[in-house]
Parts: structure tokens; sequence; C-alpha cells
């Protein structure tokens, strides 16, 4: 009696079946290859890899070479995988076909499915995702020659794309996705501090240099109110009294107009000169009433309000300088800054002995609200608690207060915008010299 026939035909499986079957797992392994490479060429970050490629690195040099046209790499390595997945595929269709007869293309595409997705798929982007720098380095190679071997391929179907595309009403601009450095850096800081791996002082040391380039000096400056001036025509006990007295070290000279600036007097230039002036510890200190100061003033250094602070910290190191007036288009005094307010915006605020108020502009209060300055700058708020308070129209948060109310506030008044509840404390004439304020 005849057996039965059996589910496999094991007449099949001889030497072409093993050879199938190799082809089909080489074709898996450079499925795997394709896809490994596409995510850690993509996925690697091209400053780590230039700092690879500075120490030597030259798989990491060619990794750069070939992801400067993201286009022309990714249509390279999709058609070799593509190319490897579908002839795997169709010999293995073929060969459960022998086994199996009719019902081999269900098993075949089960089979494919699973490899495909574990050994080409899955593991070779885990790996790629877990070591894409080192990946990348290791894979460039390889890949540039594929990309060369394919060029004339993907070109003619990138210019098919395009064409289609077109078609649609969609332009594709090549250089709009040019890495945006800064904002790539910025939405790493910002991410890594909201996972706790930067430290917020880090963070805002870091997005305070990269925004130097992007804020005027009129965003910072001290406003011309708060400036101390020197009289040149006031009485030299009078002007070294007030030198003495002084917190600042370098105070501005003004002859009849406070718009009139004539120069910018140093406190040890005084000193030196009033001392030489009367003869010494032994002299005479009538000799006093014969000083001119302006002819110790230093120069004064003016620069418009539109300067950024980029340009300004690299005037002031170039002329050997820390103190400049700004002046507006029509040439009035605006206010003054200095090199440490520049890097105050980096650093944060920098005090000393003299600067007893500069801790006070903020406190926080055991209600939940936020006592401030009216001078603090919006900026500085934001650095201080986190928030988002715009500054686009205002730079300090009376201005801020005034801009969104179109009229000065009394004490007392409540406003509520952008997600946060103001209440002016305190108000010196038009000025509002005190703010309550508390999220929403």
């Amino acid at each position: 009696m005849e057996p039965s026939s059996a589910l496999v035909d094991t007449t099949f499986i001889d030497g072409a079946f093993w050879f199938s079957t190799s082809i089909i797992f080489l074709l898996l392994i450079l499925s795997g290859f394709f896809s490994g490479s596409e995510t850690a060429l993509t996925a690697a970050s091209r400053g780590k890899l230039r700092t690879q490629a500075d120490r030597g690195s030259k798989g990491a040099e060619r990794a750069l070479k070939i992801t400067e046209d993201n286009e022309r790499l990714i249509g390279s390595v999709l058609l070799g995988n593509n190319l490897v997945n579908i002839l795997a595929t169709s010999l293995a269709t073929t060969l459960f076909l022998g086994l199996f007869g009719e019902s081999g293309v269900a098993y075949a595409t089960l089979a494919m499915t699973l490899l495909v997705l574990v050994f080409a798929e899955v593991l070779p982007k885990t790996y790629a995702i877990t070591n894409s720098e080192r990946a990348a380095a290791l894979v460039s190679g390889p890949i540039s020659i594929v990309v060369r071997i394919f060029s004339p391929i993907v070109t003619a179907v990138r210019l098919l794309v395009r064409g289609i595309l077109q078609l649609m009403g969609v332009t594709v601009d090549p250089d709009s996705n040019i890495l945006a450095v800064r904002e790539e850096i910025v939405g790493a800081l910002q991410l890594g501090h909201s996972e706790g791996v930067v430290e917020k002082e880090d963070r805002d040391r870091i997005l305070g240099a990269l925004d130097l380039a992007e804020r005027a000096v009129e965003e910072i400056m001290l406003h011309r109110s708060g400036i101390e001036m020197i009289d040149a025509d006031a009485d030299p006990s009078d002007i070294l009294d007030q030198c003495l007295q002084s917190n600042h070290t370098r105070l501005p000279v003004f002859r009849d107009d406070p718009e009139n600036i004539i120069g910018v007097i140093h406190a040890k230039d005084l000193l030196r000169a009033m001392y030489k002036l009367i003869g010494g510890p032994d002299g005479d200190a009538s000799a006093l009433k014969k000083f001119d100061v302006s002819s110790v003033a230093m120069k004064p250094y003016f620069v418009p309000d539109t300067s950024t602070l980029d340009e300004q910290m690299r005037q002031f190191l170039r002329r050997r300088t820390h103190f400049a007036l700004v002046v507006d288009e029509y040439g009035s005094l605006q206010g003054l800054i200095t090199l440490e307010d520049i890097l105050e915006e980096i650093v944060g605020e920098i005090t000393d002995e003299f600067d007893p108020d500069a801790d006070h502009q903020l406190s926080p209060g055991e209600d939940g609200n936020y006592y401030v300055d009216g001078a603090m700058t919006i900026r500085d708020l934001n650095r201080a608690t986190d928030w988002s308070l715009p500054d686009d129209e205002a730079n300090t948060l009376a201005g801020l207060v005034i801009h969104e109310a179109q009229m000065i506030p009394t004490a007392g008044q409540v406003f509520s915008f952008h997600g946060f509840r103001f209440e002016v404390t305190s108000r010196d004439g038009n000025r509002i010299t005190q703010l309550k304020i508390r999220p929403l």
C-alpha cells in the first residue's frame, strides 16, 4: 500500500535547496547591514563624528562626507535594502513552493516576515541606535562604495520623485533642511535639563552665550535715569566726595547738560591727579580749587543701542575698555553698558561688596507670590524662575505691565496676562517700583 502524500516533498531537498537557503541567509545579512547602516548614519551626531575625525578616525571622516548629501545616501541604502529583501523573498517563495506546494506561498510569507523583522530590521537598528557613531564609522567604507555604485540610479529616481512632487504642488528645496546647529544645541540642553542630566546653571550659561548674537545692547543697558554722573563744573571737593561715596569706579562727566558727556573719570585716576596736585600727604589741600576734572577724564566711548551683545563684547576686548555710553539713532544718550553686564548674561548676576541690593530684585513669598523689582529684566526673571514671559515688547517687568495694560497703573491694581497675575505694589511717580507676581 502506497503511503499518503507527505506535507514536505523530501526529494526537493538536495544541493540546490541548500544553495538557495544559503543565498537567502546571505541576503538577510545584507538586508540587516543596509538597515543598520541607514539608522547609524542618520542617527549619528555630526558633532561627535567631527570630534572623532579630528582625533584621526578615518571611518568618522568618511561618515561625515557621505552624510553631507542625506538624500543620495538614504536613496542608495534603500535601493540596496529593497533589492536584497525582494530577492530573498522571491527565492524563499520558490523554495517553499517546491517543499509545500501551493501552500508554500503562505509559509514563505510568514517565515520571511519573521526573519526580516527580527534579523534584518529590529536587531541591526537597535544596535545602530545604541552605538550610532561607532556603527557609522564602521559601515562608512562599504556604504560609500554602495553610494558610488547606485549614484546614477538614485539621481534618476530623485529627479522622478521631484517631478511628481512638483505636479502635486510640492517644491523640494535641498537646502531647506540644513542642520540648524544652534536649534539642535538649544533643544538638547532643554531636553537634558528636563530629564535631569543638565543642571539649570549649566543650561543657562550655554544658552546665554548662544543668545549674545541675538540680543541688542539696549536690552541690558543701564537706563540713563539710573546713571550716576559727575558735573564738570562742580566744586572739586564735591567731586571727590561723590567718587568716594559711589559704588562705581567709572563715572561719566557732563558739562551744562547731562546729555553733553565730555568724558569718563576713573576713581583711581582722579585720586592720583588730586594727590599730585596738592603735593602729597603734607601738601596744601586748598590747591584742589584749581583742579579741572576734564583734564584727567578719558574720552567717552559711544555705541549705538542696536549693537548686538556679541559684537559689543568683541569691541570691548579690542579696545581694552569695559565701559561704553549708549546712544540712539539721533545721538541722544540712552544708557550705559559695561563688559560686566554682558558677562552677566552668560554666568548670571556678578556681585561684590559694593552691590548690597543686587540679590534682592526677586524675593519669593510664603504665599506663592514673587515680589519683584519693577526694573528687573524679564530675561533675568525667566532665568531665575524657569518661566517664559515674553520679552519682545519690553525689557523690564514694569515695561511689560505698562505695555499690556496700555496705561501707567496705580498701586494696588491687578492684571492677568500670559498665565500670570501681576499686582502693582508700589509706584514712584510714573515708575512702577515693585510688583507681586504669581502663576495662575
